[in-house]
């Protein structure tokens, strides 16, 4: 592996479809650009960006559209996964590249897949953290969404399809609302096995109700609950909430590529304790199919869905390992 002296974290904003899009970048070489989750920030990759950039590369964590300093359209069909594509491309475009390694967690793993797969001769490889790779197609998600839990709760997704709902019951308190679901996904903090599931939502009853109590997760200190929860208390969560609500557009804006596998050389991290890791098990298994040119897939013990926080050291390890097999 590389080893460079570390460059200091570069702010800056760039025009894209979004309208403006904040980033931070560190490190010269080739370029990796970082995509987060829901709900999450560019500082999900505070632990990634001195590491790739120790290794020899240009590493840039954006604040997605409508997340932190990036511009937030008011419509919601402003968040479609097409436009959010486009966003990353421009970003490529801004920084004076002509192609890129996009690497993804949680929906900015399904970010990355999507600008792969759109765009092949841009991302010339992705990464996937916690999220797998599925072709597009099969039912409409609306469809789907709407039958998982029963009479008597209600899948998440769905909770946060009708605009308002979940803002009420996070915007008045974000940093402890943020602070429990960090904790009910973190393979430290998770609700026991048989315990009630934190995906769902009781009815008549709110989806924190089912945060766990106790301390907060090991890789989260006071520190990084505070950034997160003074962005979110800033802007507010809407914009983050529309991805959400945009799954059904999606399944029709990608309607060309159902079934399309990714040509490009991939990575695959995911948590073993994480809902994403079993619900997408089939997805998993289809991988000499719909990701020819996988390099490796790993799914790591104890690990929740936050995983390159969880686990930041193996996640740099392997990242930089992939990094490494594709440079001249």
């Amino acid at each position: 592996m590389k080893s460079e002296p570390t460059t200091p974290l570069r702010h800056r904003t760039v025009e894209a479809p979004a309208g403006r899009l904040h980033l931070v970048e560190q490190g010269t070489g080739p370029l990796v650009l970082l995509v987060h989750g829901f709900p999450e920030s560019w500082y999900s990759w505070r632990r990634q960006l001195p590491a790739l950039a120790a290794a020899g590369y240009r590493a840039v964590a954006i604040d997605v559209r409508g997340y932190g300093r990036s511009s937030r359209p008011a419509a919601t069909d402003a968040y479609r996964m097409v436009d959010l594509v486009e966003d990353n491309v421009a970003v490529v475009r801004a920084l004076g590249e002509e192609s890129a390694v996009v690497v993804g967690h949680d929906w900015g793993a399904n970010i990355a897949a999507a600008s792969a797969l759109v765009h092949p001769g841009v991302f010339r490889a992705v990464g996937l953290l916690s999220v797998p790779y599925a072709p597009p197609g099969g039912p409409r998600p609306s469809d789907v969404f709407g039958r998982i839990g029963g009479p008597d709760q209600e899948f998440y997704v769905s909770y946060f399809q009708e605009p308002g709902r979940a803002e009420a019951e996070i915007e008045p308190d974000v940093r402890g609302w943020l602070a429990g679901f960090y904790a009910a996904l973190s393979g430290d903090t998770m609700p026991a096995e048989g315990e009630p599931d934190p995906h769902f939502v009781a009815t008549g009853r709110r989806l924190r109700d089912r945060f766990p109590d106790g301390p907060p997760p090991a890789w989260l200190s006071e520190a990084d609950l505070d950034f997160y929860a003074g962005e979110f208390e800033r802007t507010g969560l809407t914009g983050a909430l529309n991805r959400y609500r945009n799954m059904d557009r999606d399944w029709e804006d990608l309607a060309p590529y159902r079934g399309a596998p990714i040509e490009q050389p991939a990575l695959f991290v995911g948590g073993a304790l994480d809902a994403s890791t079993a619900w997408m098990a089939d997805a998993i298994d289809a991988y000499p199919t719909t990701l020819p040119a996988l390099s490796s897939s790993h799914v790591l013990d104890g690990c929740g869905h936050w995983i390159q926080q969880e686990r930041p050291d193996e996640v740099n390890g392997l990242l930089t390992d992939w990094l490494a097999t594709m440079r001249g």
